[in-house]
């Protein structure tokens, strides 16, 4: 039986939907739930497997209205924060009013089948905005896009950039393959992080996930300071759904050493995030 994950675990990428009775779905959405995830469906999940810290992150079938992420902030505002999604030209105001409900973050799609992307210069032009509130970008796409095509853009940002789910590479090519190499030169640069999350989404063998826990085993031994994770609940869009205490497990095996599971869940998020501030 693997060790209980240390106190003050943080599950740093989820989402909660609906209830749509109270949070309407966006009319422009690029997909509706089939099934509501409301936020005290993911606090029982979270104090089932341990994870007592959250970061709840706005998905698209919102929109642009990031309530039901506040609302899930706050029940329990103490240990969880938010990362929204935004126009590039919001109030300065609005993005206040955002850091005392304890967001934390922006995050971008590229992936075609959640909408059309911000221009790069329009992303990098709010950053500048959210450095002074001591924000991220957080940015998810076709690594070819988020790895790639923009990575110059991501080593010029003035606030931290945090690539999500292994910056979606295919783990079948390995550690040596073109997608891995080129989110490895780019998490060498020191404003960049990593969730290693979505070892299940990149995995091309399934369950235990061998070739995407090689992936995210190598960023933790090389960036441990640098790396987060969470189990990606209630998995949107996804074709194999998994379980969820599956990845909690797997992290004894993304990072197997005491150490770097206290880095991983503990004292990256509480570092990023800024759990204890008072939110």
């Amino acid at each position: 039986m693997n060790p209980p994950l240390p106190a003050g675990a943080c599950n740093a990428h989820c989402h909660v939907f609906g209830p749509r009775q109270r949070f309407a779905y966006a009319a422009d959405a690029p997909f509706v739930p089939a099934q509501d995830a409301p936020r005290e469906a993911l606090y029982s999940l979270n104090d089932a497997l341990g994870l007592q810290r959250c970061v709840v992150v706005q998905s698209t079938c919102h929109g642009l209205d990031n309530a039901v992420t506040e609302h899930a902030v706050a029940g329990r505002p103490h240990d969880y924060r938010g990362v929204a999604l935004l126009d590039p030209t919001v109030p300065d105001a609005e993005l206040a009013r955002l850091d005392r409900a304890g967001f934390r973050g922006v995050r971008f799609n590229f992936m075609g089948h959640l909408g059309r992307a911000a221009p790069v210069d329009a992303i990098l032009s709010l950053a500048r905005r959210l450095a002074p509130l001591g924000w991220h970008l957080q940015v998810h796409g076709a690594p070819d896009t988020v790895l790639v095509a923009l990575g110059d853009a991501w080593r010029g940002s003035p606030v931290p950039v945090v690539i999500d789910h292994v910056g979606r590479v295919d783990a079948s090519h390995g550690l040596e393959g073109a997608q891995f190499q080129a989110l490895r030169r780019l998490m060498d640069h020191p404003g960049c992080w990593v969730k290693v999350s979505g070892v299940d989404r990149v995995s091309k063998q399934g369950w235990p996930y061998a070739d995407a826990v090689t992936l995210a085993r190598r960023l933790v031994l090389d960036h441990g300071d640098r790396v987060l994770w969470g189990n990606d609940w209630p998995h949107p869009n996804h074709d194999a759904v998994p379980d969820d205490q599956r990845l909690v497990d797997c992290l004894h095996a993304i990072a197997p050493e005491a150490a770097q599971r206290q880095r991983l869940l503990v004292d990256n998020p509480a570092r990023l995030y800024r759990f204890g501030d008072g939110a």
